[in-house]
């Protein structure tokens, strides 16, 4: 009979659905209270052995469920959809995932693009509809699920019920048929839903019993375990005196002595296992070992880990270096980029994929991508960006540092860093919604300019030819060489020279106080009596400011109606 290894489960959902919860209740640990804003950042694995699944699962003994797998080892991904595409050649890496949705929350559009990728990569899931503690009034009658939930209170049932076939209709128009995991009666028809709660660890028995059936029954030919040793490089982590290298085992077997094959955007890494350690079970510590099975987290200290990334496939190495190169190619899969974009930069080949795949989907093209600190070539290749599409002059950074002389060099370029990802997306988005406007605003200040400002009567530093005096910039940019009018549509001059601090500056924005000069302009004469002045536009300007207002701030945009009303008053436009 063939050796069979653990079956590979992801844990995946919508950020704060309880993923990182649940798996801590399983196992035991406080795993959540690590993560930055208890928001799981990175990838970890939890080994959890065959005798720890019969504790925590009484109901296999109570159904008389013999138990064959030697265990599970569990991925815990961050929140967002991209994460669970975690592959390896021919698919996904994991055998089974745990869809985490918030019974609450409902199906979030993040949760709805995790079941489409799920459903790419052809991974079986199951739903653990997380937090029914929460439901106003419930509460833990039975220590059966199926029996608890019939033995609520008529309005904390009809409660629950609205929310969980919200939750139905939600995943058939994602083109998925569910219910409760006890109405199931093909797994291969419906997804199974278990109710549960991490806090109570309600349902948590059942849902362990669910992945155990399913395992057992449809995965058996996949967890064959094979004769050669594949992985992927999950972390490398720094001291002093060496570096280690966390990663996942997913078929195989690995010895203390073995030369691995690992892959890289060149040739591959070829490698000998230094140090070979385990994960030890429910834990994130390691413990010494010279041999390994498949599936596993295990540690390493090889005798060349230069330039090994995060991401990156590994297979056991046996002197067929063509084979290995062909192989892994295949594995790494490629990146596509576009021929102009932003630049981004990742600490590891999976959330660089990820990173693209958001970016794709929200219509952001990405000229260049690579792993690693931001460095001096990344904020020379903005630079050039900033000359041929300014909307293309930024550089996002997940989970990574901006080197010393690369911020030497950096005026100029927008960079965005985050170590929460999703974040990243958004302030993308806002950045280059704001730069839009930016341009589209530049090029209409091209013909003209919106502003109005305040005169300081007790600032005027020349009286005549020309008067130079302090305003207060009550709204837009001032810039030279623009016209100005007062409260009566009076032309009064262009503006000859803007100071600030005694330095002369190509423009004034809101809120500033600067001195101004007006060529042939007699102060005492002519403007001791005004208090605002505009700049002055012409009606068919004004006409295009109107049809792009919303390049506008609030400010311009009253400032251009007060424009108007002054022309208007005073005859000058119809």
């Amino acid at each position: 009979m063939k050796k069979i290894r653990q079956p590979i489960i992801t844990i995946a959902g919508h950020v704060d659905h309880g993923k990182t919860s649940i798996l801590d209740k399983l196992r035991g640990s406080c795993f959540a209270d690590k993560e930055a804003g208890r928001i799981t950042q990175k990838i970890s694995f939890t080994k959890f052995p065959a005798e720890n699944i019969k504790k925590t699962c009484y109901l296999l003994e109570k159904y008389k469920i013999k138990l064959k797998i030697p265990g599970f080892l569990y991925i815990d991904t961050p929140g967002h959809q991209a994460f669970t595409n975690l592959r390896k050649r021919g698919g996904s890496l994991a055998d089974l995932a745990i869809l985490v949705i918030d019974v609450n929350e409902g199906i979030m559009p993040q949760t709805a693009e995790v079941i489409q990728i799920l459903k790419q990569n052809k991974t079986p899931f199951i739903i653990a509809l997380n937090k029914i503690d929460s439901i106003s009034g419930w509460q833990k009658l039975d220590d059966d699920l199926k029996k608890n939930i019939e033995k609520q209170s008529m309005n904390v049932k009809q409660q629950f019920q609205e929310k969980f076939y919200k939750i139905v209709a939600a995943l058939e128009a994602n083109g998925f048929k569910s219910d409760f995991f006890y109405e199931v009666k093909d797994f291969t028809e419906k997804i199974a839903i278990v109710p549960c709660s991490a806090k109570t660890s309600e349902g948590l028995p059942e849902l362990m019993m669910v992945l155990c059936g399913l395992s057992q029954k449809f995965l058996s030919k996949q967890l064959n375990l094979g004769e050669n040793a594949k992985g992927v490089i999950f972390e490398i982590k720094k001291t002093k005196t060496m570096n280690y290298i966390e990663a996942i085992l997913y078929d195989g077997s690995l010895k203390q002595g073995d030369e691995i094959a690992i892959a890289s955007f060149d040739k591959p890494i070829i490698s000998k296992i230094r140090v070979l350690e385990e994960v030890c079970a429910l834990s994130d510590k390691f413990e010494n070992k010279k041999h390994v099975i498949a599936s596993t987290g295990i540690r390493m200290q090889l005798t060349e880990s230069k330039d090994i990334l995060p991401g990156m496939p590994f297979q056991i190495f046996k002197n067929n270096l063509e084979k290995a190169e062909k192989e892994l190619k295949k594995d790494l899969g490629e990146i596509k980029l576009d021929s102009e974009g932003i630049i981004i930069k990742t600490e590891s080949l999976g959330s660089l994929e990820a990173l693209l795949t958001l970016l794709k989907q929200n219509n952001i093209k990405v000229l260049k991508a690579g792993i690693g600190n931001i460095n001096k070539t990344d904020i020379v290749s903005a630079k050039t960006n900033q000359k041929s599409n300014p909307l293309y002059s930024v550089i996002l950074g997940f989970n990574v540092d901006i080197d010393e002389d690369a911020k030497e060099i950096s005026s100029g370029i927008k960079i965005l860093t985050e170590d929460v990802i999703y974040k990243l997306i958004d302030e993308i988005q806002k950045w280059q919604e704001e730069k839009r406007k930016e341009i589209e605003k530049e090029k209409l200040l091209g013909l003209s300019s919106i502003f109005k400002i305040e005169i300081l009567p007790k600032y005027v530093f020349r009286n005549s030819k020309p008067a130079i005096f302090g305003v207060r910039v009550l709204s837009g940019k001032v810039k030279s060489n623009v016209s100005l009018i007062d409260e009566n549509s009076e032309e009064i001059a262009r503006i000859k020279n803007i100071q600030s601090e005694s330095k002369s500056i190509r423009e004034a924005i809101s809120g500033m106080e600067v001195a101004i000069s007006l060529p042939g302009i007699t102060f005492d004469r002519q403007l001791k009596q005004t208090k605002f002045l505009y700049s002055d536009i012409t009606e068919k300007q004004f006409k295009k400011f109107k049809e792009n207002k919303d390049v506008l701030s609030n400010d311009e945009i009253k400032t251009l109606q007060e424009i108007a009303e002054i022309k208007r008053k005073n005859k000058k436009w119809v």
